[in-house]
């Protein structure tokens, strides 16, 4: 069994124990994030306002959707990924890739639109990453991608809108 099937194990384990429930709470906001100030800022209550109730769980409460659930992981077109909280372009369909995983995986990010903290939750240190313009929790980093970095984004798709490229 290797990483990966590990972890999608543990996520499946994971919504076993949750039930019906379409998202997976890994917890509160982290003491580095939570020091850092951003462009962008909302109350709870502005951004449940603009986000749906899954995005705003993910997005500001760090939750994860369910895996296979985002329509985003099957979207092909040209185009740029944004993050859903303020429309900050974070990833190129260029780098998009079929990880296996269940959610959307790039292998790089946009130069300059996200921020990444060590996440120590679910007993394993993980690599999070954010928009750096709001903050908003996307995903996490791995290292088992593809080439040329060798690394995987596995994001949320809750937490990012897609804007095709102009034909």
């Amino acid at each position: 069994m290797n990483r990966r099937d590990f972890l999608w194990s543990g996520a499946a384990g994971a919504a076993l124990i949750v039930g019906s429930a379409a998202m997976l709470r890994v917890g509160g906001p982290k003491p580095a994030l939570a020091a850092e100030t951003f462009e962008v800022t909302k109350t709870d209550a502005e951004w449940h306002a603009i986000l749906s109730d899954a995005a705003f769980d993910v997005l500001r409460k760090e939750g994860t959707e369910y895996p296979g659930t985002s329509p985003l992981l099957n979207e092909h077109r040209k185009g740029v990924f944004a993050c859903a909280g303020c429309d900050l372009p974070v990833y190129s369909s260029e780098t998009k890739f079929d990880s296996g995983t269940g959610w959307p995986s790039f292998y790089q990010e946009i130069a300059h639109s996200i921020g990444k903290t060590e996440d120590r939750s679910l007993g394993m240190t993980r690599t999070e990453v954010h928009c750096r313009r709001c903050g908003g929790h996307l995903g996490h980093v791995f290292d088992d991608g593809p080439p040329p970095t060798g690394l995987r984004h596995c994001i949320n798709g809750v937490a990012l809108s897609f804007k095709p490229a102009a034909a």
